[in-house]
Protein backbone atom coordinates (compact mmCIF):
# COMPACT_ATOMS: atom_id res chain seq x y z
CA UNK A 1 0.00 0.00 0.00
CA UNK A 2 1.26 3.36 -1.03
CA UNK A 3 1.26 6.30 1.16
CA UNK A 4 -1.66 8.44 -0.76
CA UNK A 5 -3.69 4.72 -0.01
CA UNK A 6 -2.59 4.95 3.93
CA UNK A 7 -3.47 8.21 4.31
CA UNK A 8 -7.00 7.76 2.30
CA UNK A 9 -7.79 4.69 4.52
CA UNK A 10 -6.55 7.00 7.54
CA UNK A 11 -9.13 9.79 6.86
CA UNK A 12 -12.12 7.66 5.78
CA UNK A 13 -11.31 5.70 9.69
CA UNK A 14 -11.70 9.04 11.08
CA UNK A 15 -14.70 9.64 9.38
CA UNK A 16 -16.59 6.85 10.38
CA UNK A 17 -14.79 7.26 14.09
CA UNK A 18 -16.74 10.78 13.58
CA UNK A 19 -19.60 9.18 12.61
CA UNK A 20 -20.09 6.89 15.06
CA UNK A 21 -19.56 9.34 18.02
CA UNK A 22 -22.59 11.82 16.44
CA UNK A 23 -24.85 8.50 16.51
CA UNK A 24 -24.13 8.29 20.39
CA UNK A 25 -24.31 11.80 21.60
CA UNK A 26 -24.17 12.73 25.13
CA UNK A 27 -27.73 13.02 26.83
CA UNK A 28 -28.59 16.04 29.83
CA UNK A 29 -29.93 14.81 33.19
CA UNK A 30 -31.29 16.87 35.09
CA UNK A 31 -31.69 16.48 39.41
CA UNK A 32 -33.89 17.21 41.76
CA UNK A 33 -32.58 17.00 45.04
CA UNK A 34 -33.54 17.87 49.03
CA UNK A 35 -31.20 21.11 49.88
CA UNK A 36 -31.76 20.25 53.79
CA UNK A 37 -28.14 19.04 53.99
CA UNK A 38 -24.97 19.30 51.20
CA UNK A 39 -27.51 19.60 48.19
CA UNK A 40 -27.79 23.61 46.94
CA UNK A 41 -30.41 22.95 44.18
CA UNK A 42 -30.76 21.59 41.13
CA UNK A 43 -27.69 19.34 39.40
CA UNK A 44 -26.52 18.94 35.42
CA UNK A 45 -25.29 15.44 34.62
CA UNK A 46 -23.98 14.12 31.28
CA UNK A 47 -24.90 10.85 30.28
CA UNK A 48 -23.38 8.64 27.82
CA UNK A 49 -25.68 6.51 25.78
CA UNK A 50 -23.10 4.47 24.14
CA UNK A 51 -22.31 2.72 27.70
CA UNK A 52 -24.17 3.82 30.43
CA UNK A 53 -21.21 6.13 32.50
CA UNK A 54 -22.00 9.31 33.56
CA UNK A 55 -19.12 12.09 32.55
CA UNK A 56 -19.77 15.26 34.18
CA UNK A 57 -22.33 16.59 37.12
CA UNK A 58 -22.26 20.06 38.12
CA UNK A 59 -24.70 22.42 39.83
CA UNK A 60 -27.30 23.96 37.31
CA UNK A 61 -29.22 25.87 39.41
CA UNK A 62 -29.25 27.08 43.38
CA UNK A 63 -33.09 26.73 44.82
CA UNK A 64 -34.64 25.19 48.03
CA UNK A 65 -35.19 21.61 47.79
CA UNK A 66 -36.43 21.22 43.95
CA UNK A 67 -37.94 17.35 44.72
CA UNK A 68 -39.99 17.46 41.36
CA UNK A 69 -39.04 18.60 37.72
CA UNK A 70 -41.00 18.86 34.75
CA UNK A 71 -39.17 19.97 31.40
CA UNK A 72 -41.87 21.31 28.29
CA UNK A 73 -42.19 19.69 25.39
CA UNK A 74 -40.48 21.74 22.97
CA UNK A 75 -37.38 21.71 25.59
CA UNK A 76 -37.35 25.23 26.46
CA UNK A 77 -38.31 24.82 30.16
CA UNK A 78 -37.57 23.16 33.12
CA UNK A 79 -40.37 23.67 36.07
CA UNK A 80 -39.47 22.89 39.29
CA UNK A 81 -41.42 22.54 42.62
CA UNK A 82 -39.67 23.55 45.85
CA UNK A 83 -40.98 21.40 48.41
CA UNK A 84 -41.70 23.98 51.41
CA UNK A 85 -44.07 25.62 53.43
CA UNK A 86 -42.17 29.23 54.09
CA UNK A 87 -42.55 30.76 50.59
CA UNK A 88 -45.70 32.31 50.93
CA UNK A 89 -48.50 32.33 53.41
CA UNK A 90 -48.30 28.84 54.57
CA UNK A 91 -47.20 27.56 50.74
CA UNK A 92 -44.56 26.40 48.78
CA UNK A 93 -43.13 27.62 45.32
CA UNK A 94 -42.91 26.60 42.04
CA UNK A 95 -39.72 28.08 39.83
CA UNK A 96 -39.63 28.56 36.13
CA UNK A 97 -36.33 28.21 34.12
CA UNK A 98 -35.50 28.78 30.52
CA UNK A 99 -33.20 26.21 29.13
CA UNK A 100 -30.43 27.80 27.09
CA UNK A 101 -27.40 25.69 25.64
CA UNK A 102 -28.53 22.58 28.70
CA UNK A 103 -28.22 25.80 31.24
CA UNK A 104 -30.80 27.07 33.17
CA UNK A 105 -31.94 30.62 33.80
CA UNK A 106 -34.51 31.86 36.47
CA UNK A 107 -37.21 33.25 34.87
CA UNK A 108 -40.09 33.48 38.05
CA UNK A 109 -41.04 32.09 40.94
CA UNK A 110 -44.45 31.82 42.49
CA UNK A 111 -46.44 30.63 45.24
CA UNK A 112 -47.78 26.74 44.61
CA UNK A 113 -50.79 28.10 46.82
CA UNK A 114 -50.47 25.05 49.08
CA UNK A 115 -47.61 23.67 51.51
CA UNK A 116 -45.21 21.35 50.29
CA UNK A 117 -45.62 21.06 46.36
CA UNK A 118 -44.39 17.32 45.36
CA UNK A 119 -44.96 17.03 42.17
CA UNK A 120 -45.41 18.91 39.00
CA UNK A 121 -46.69 18.12 35.28
CA UNK A 122 -47.30 19.89 31.87
CA UNK A 123 -50.60 19.09 29.39
CA UNK A 124 -49.92 17.82 26.20
CA UNK A 125 -51.22 20.58 24.62
CA UNK A 126 -48.07 22.49 26.69
CA UNK A 127 -50.52 25.83 28.02
CA UNK A 128 -51.32 24.00 31.42
CA UNK A 129 -48.90 23.00 34.42
CA UNK A 130 -50.27 21.25 37.78
CA UNK A 131 -48.73 21.24 40.96
CA UNK A 132 -49.92 18.78 43.48
CA UNK A 133 -49.57 20.08 47.38
CA UNK A 134 -49.02 17.22 49.71
CA UNK A 135 -49.28 19.07 52.87
CA UNK A 136 -52.19 21.26 51.70
CA UNK A 137 -54.17 19.02 50.29
CA UNK A 138 -54.96 20.56 46.69
CA UNK A 139 -53.46 20.88 43.13
CA UNK A 140 -53.13 24.09 41.31
CA UNK A 141 -52.78 24.67 37.73
CA UNK A 142 -51.71 27.36 36.07
CA UNK A 143 -51.74 28.72 32.33
CA UNK A 144 -48.53 28.45 30.28
CA UNK A 145 -47.89 31.92 28.31
CA UNK A 146 -45.57 31.26 24.91
CA UNK A 147 -42.25 32.08 26.88
CA UNK A 148 -43.47 29.62 29.87
CA UNK A 149 -44.23 32.31 32.31
CA UNK A 150 -46.78 30.71 34.69
CA UNK A 151 -49.90 32.96 35.46
CA UNK A 152 -52.74 31.87 37.64
CA UNK A 153 -53.89 29.44 39.17
CA UNK A 154 -56.94 29.58 37.29
CA UNK A 155 -58.03 26.56 39.10
CA UNK A 156 -57.15 24.80 42.44
CA UNK A 157 -58.21 21.49 43.48
CA UNK A 158 -59.54 21.18 46.97
CA UNK A 159 -59.46 17.84 48.54
CA UNK A 160 -59.29 18.77 52.00
CA UNK A 161 -63.42 19.16 52.09
CA UNK A 162 -64.27 15.35 50.03
CA UNK A 163 -64.02 13.34 53.32
CA UNK A 164 -63.92 14.69 56.93
CA UNK A 165 -62.31 11.36 58.07
CA UNK A 166 -59.35 11.34 56.32
CA UNK A 167 -56.63 13.84 55.28
CA UNK A 168 -55.81 14.77 52.06
CA UNK A 169 -52.31 14.79 50.40
CA UNK A 170 -52.30 15.18 46.69
CA UNK A 171 -49.53 13.65 45.57
CA UNK A 172 -49.65 13.35 41.62
CA UNK A 173 -51.62 15.45 39.07
CA UNK A 174 -51.69 14.23 35.53
CA UNK A 175 -53.50 14.21 31.97
CA UNK A 176 -54.70 11.83 30.86
CA UNK A 177 -57.75 10.96 27.85
CA UNK A 178 -58.26 14.60 28.01
CA UNK A 179 -59.15 14.68 31.84
CA UNK A 180 -56.91 15.85 34.78
CA UNK A 181 -56.31 12.75 37.54
CA UNK A 182 -54.83 13.19 40.77
CA UNK A 183 -53.96 10.61 43.09
CA UNK A 184 -54.64 11.52 47.04
CA UNK A 185 -52.71 9.61 49.22
CA UNK A 186 -54.62 10.33 52.34
CA UNK A 187 -57.74 9.54 50.21
CA UNK A 188 -57.09 6.56 49.16
CA UNK A 189 -58.56 7.72 45.34
CA UNK A 190 -57.45 8.71 42.17
CA UNK A 191 -59.95 11.49 41.17
CA UNK A 192 -60.71 12.95 37.58
CA UNK A 193 -61.71 16.28 37.10
CA UNK A 194 -62.91 17.86 33.57
CA UNK A 195 -61.42 21.10 32.86
CA UNK A 196 -63.17 23.75 30.66
CA UNK A 197 -61.97 26.50 28.78
CA UNK A 198 -62.00 29.13 31.27
CA UNK A 199 -59.89 26.62 33.73
CA UNK A 200 -62.42 25.24 36.01
CA UNK A 201 -62.40 21.78 37.48
CA UNK A 202 -65.36 19.31 37.42
CA UNK A 203 -65.15 16.15 39.23
CA UNK A 204 -66.20 13.39 36.90
CA UNK A 205 -64.58 10.30 37.85
CA UNK A 206 -62.95 8.10 41.22
CA UNK A 207 -61.24 5.46 41.23
CA UNK A 208 -60.95 4.08 44.71
CA UNK A 209 -58.13 1.96 45.93
CA UNK A 210 -58.08 -0.38 49.01
CA UNK A 211 -58.36 1.30 52.50
CA UNK A 212 -54.96 1.97 53.36
CA UNK A 213 -53.32 1.88 50.02
CA UNK A 214 -52.31 5.22 49.69
CA UNK A 215 -52.05 5.97 45.68
CA UNK A 216 -48.82 7.90 45.19
CA UNK A 217 -48.02 8.05 41.24
CA UNK A 218 -49.66 6.48 38.18
CA UNK A 219 -48.75 6.03 34.62
CA UNK A 220 -51.29 5.46 31.54
CA UNK A 221 -50.79 2.97 28.84
CA UNK A 222 -49.99 3.77 25.35
CA UNK A 223 -53.57 2.89 24.01
CA UNK A 224 -55.16 4.99 27.02
CA UNK A 225 -57.18 1.48 27.86
CA UNK A 226 -55.02 0.83 31.39
CA UNK A 227 -54.04 2.89 34.11
CA UNK A 228 -51.54 1.71 36.36
CA UNK A 229 -51.60 3.02 39.86
CA UNK A 230 -48.60 2.47 42.42
CA UNK A 231 -49.77 2.95 46.01
CA UNK A 232 -46.87 4.08 48.97
CA UNK A 233 -48.37 2.41 51.86
CA UNK A 234 -49.49 -1.21 51.44
CA UNK A 235 -46.60 -1.47 48.45
CA UNK A 236 -48.65 -2.77 45.51
CA UNK A 237 -49.41 -1.59 42.09
CA UNK A 238 -53.30 -1.25 40.98
CA UNK A 239 -54.36 -1.63 37.53
CA UNK A 240 -57.09 -0.29 36.20
CA UNK A 241 -58.97 -1.15 32.75
CA UNK A 242 -61.67 1.46 31.07
CA UNK A 243 -65.08 0.03 29.63
CA UNK A 244 -67.37 0.15 27.54
CA UNK A 245 -68.94 3.73 29.40
CA UNK A 246 -65.29 5.25 29.84
CA UNK A 247 -65.05 4.23 33.34
CA UNK A 248 -61.99 3.05 35.14
CA UNK A 249 -62.33 -0.72 36.98
CA UNK A 250 -59.95 -2.23 38.81
CA UNK A 251 -59.00 -6.06 37.41
CA UNK A 252 -55.68 -6.51 38.99
CA UNK A 253 -53.36 -5.70 42.27
CA UNK A 254 -50.29 -6.93 43.03
CA UNK A 255 -47.60 -6.69 46.15
CA UNK A 256 -44.23 -4.81 45.20
CA UNK A 257 -42.33 -6.85 47.63
CA UNK A 258 -40.96 -10.22 47.87
CA UNK A 259 -43.01 -12.57 50.06
CA UNK A 260 -40.21 -13.32 52.08
CA UNK A 261 -39.35 -9.63 52.85
CA UNK A 262 -39.46 -8.40 56.90
CA UNK A 263 -39.53 -5.02 57.79
CA UNK A 264 -41.37 -1.82 56.15
CA UNK A 265 -41.23 -0.68 52.98
CA UNK A 266 -42.76 2.35 51.16
CA UNK A 267 -43.53 2.67 47.04
CA UNK A 268 -42.55 5.47 45.28
CA UNK A 269 -42.09 5.82 41.55
CA UNK A 270 -43.58 3.95 38.68
CA UNK A 271 -43.12 4.09 34.92
CA UNK A 272 -43.53 1.99 31.50
CA UNK A 273 -40.71 1.32 28.95
CA UNK A 274 -41.31 3.25 25.83
CA UNK A 275 -42.92 -0.20 24.08
CA UNK A 276 -45.44 -0.59 26.82
CA UNK A 277 -43.39 -4.40 27.10
CA UNK A 278 -42.62 -3.87 31.01
CA UNK A 279 -43.59 -2.09 34.26
CA UNK A 280 -41.21 -0.79 36.59
CA UNK A 281 -41.82 0.25 40.37
CA UNK A 282 -39.38 1.56 43.41
CA UNK A 283 -39.92 0.25 47.18
CA UNK A 284 -38.29 2.16 49.42
CA UNK A 285 -37.54 -0.26 52.12
CA UNK A 286 -36.63 -3.18 50.02
CA UNK A 287 -34.63 -1.07 48.27
CA UNK A 288 -35.57 -2.86 45.06
CA UNK A 289 -37.09 -1.80 41.52
CA UNK A 290 -39.74 -4.32 40.74
CA UNK A 291 -40.29 -5.40 37.33
CA UNK A 292 -43.68 -6.93 35.19
CA UNK A 293 -44.29 -7.37 31.97
CA UNK A 294 -47.60 -6.12 30.69
CA UNK A 295 -49.76 -8.39 28.32
CA UNK A 296 -50.33 -6.37 25.53
CA UNK A 297 -54.37 -7.34 25.19
CA UNK A 298 -55.47 -7.95 28.83
CA UNK A 299 -52.97 -5.07 30.80
CA UNK A 300 -52.64 -7.65 33.26
CA UNK A 301 -48.96 -7.80 35.33
CA UNK A 302 -46.82 -10.85 35.35
CA UNK A 303 -43.82 -10.64 37.58
CA UNK A 304 -40.67 -10.65 36.27
CA UNK A 305 -37.97 -9.62 38.82
CA UNK A 306 -36.53 -7.57 41.19
CA UNK A 307 -32.92 -5.64 41.02
CA UNK A 308 -31.09 -4.17 44.15
CA UNK A 309 -30.88 -0.79 43.43
CA UNK A 310 -27.47 -0.20 45.31
CA UNK A 311 -28.27 2.14 47.16
CA UNK A 312 -30.89 3.31 50.15
CA UNK A 313 -34.31 4.84 49.86
CA UNK A 314 -35.17 4.68 46.17
CA UNK A 315 -37.19 7.67 45.08
CA UNK A 316 -37.97 8.32 41.52
CA UNK A 317 -35.94 6.66 38.43
CA UNK A 318 -36.42 6.65 34.56
CA UNK A 319 -35.67 5.00 31.90
CA UNK A 320 -32.58 6.64 29.33
CA UNK A 321 -33.95 8.14 25.89
CA UNK A 322 -32.25 5.21 23.96
CA UNK A 323 -34.22 2.27 26.38
CA UNK A 324 -31.33 0.59 27.10
CA UNK A 325 -30.53 1.76 30.77
CA UNK A 326 -32.67 2.67 34.09
CA UNK A 327 -31.31 5.13 36.83
CA UNK A 328 -32.39 5.30 39.59
CA UNK A 329 -32.51 8.51 42.51
CA UNK A 330 -31.19 6.64 45.71
CA UNK A 331 -32.76 9.93 48.66
CA UNK A 332 -30.78 8.50 51.59
CA UNK A 333 -27.53 6.87 50.43
CA UNK A 334 -27.11 10.34 48.43
CA UNK A 335 -26.16 8.16 44.99
CA UNK A 336 -27.70 7.89 41.71
CA UNK A 337 -27.49 4.32 40.62
CA UNK A 338 -27.15 3.11 36.77
CA UNK A 339 -28.74 -0.05 35.27
CA UNK A 340 -28.20 -1.77 31.70
CA UNK A 341 -31.90 -3.04 30.76
CA UNK A 342 -32.53 -5.59 28.83
CA UNK A 343 -35.32 -4.60 26.25
CA UNK A 344 -36.35 -7.92 25.37
CA UNK A 345 -36.47 -9.24 28.96
CA UNK A 346 -36.95 -6.31 30.95
CA UNK A 347 -34.40 -7.11 33.10
CA UNK A 348 -31.35 -4.83 35.13
CA UNK A 349 -27.76 -5.75 35.45
CA UNK A 350 -26.22 -2.96 37.55
CA UNK A 351 -23.11 -1.22 35.84
CA UNK A 352 -22.35 2.03 38.66
CA UNK A 353 -22.97 4.65 40.79
CA UNK A 354 -22.74 8.38 40.92
CA UNK A 355 -22.58 10.59 44.22
CA UNK A 356 -25.17 13.18 44.50
CA UNK A 357 -26.45 14.84 47.87
CA UNK A 358 -30.07 13.59 48.59
CA UNK A 359 -31.43 13.13 44.85
CA UNK A 360 -35.00 12.66 44.30
CA UNK A 361 -36.02 13.24 41.01
CA UNK A 362 -34.53 12.61 37.57
CA UNK A 363 -35.64 14.08 34.19
CA UNK A 364 -34.18 13.74 30.87
CA UNK A 365 -33.87 16.63 28.61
Amino acid sequence: MNIKSIVLVAFAMSVIQCSQKEETPLATLYVGTYTDTESEGIYKLQFDTANGKIVSNNLAAEITSPSFLAISKDKDFLYAVQETNDFEEGAGAVTTFSIENDSLKKLQTVSSKGAHPCHISISPTGNKVAVSNYTGGNASVYDVSADGILTGPSAIINHNQIDTTKTAHTHMAQWLNGKIYIADLGLDAVLGYEMNATGEATPSSVLELPEGAGPRHFTGAHSGKFLYVINELNSSISVFEKDATGKFKTIQNESTLAADFKGESFCADIHLSADGKFLYGSNRGENTIVIFSVDQQTGRLSLVDRESVHGNWPRNFTIDPTGKYLLVANQKSNNITVFKRDVEKGTLTFLHEEAVSKPVCLVFL
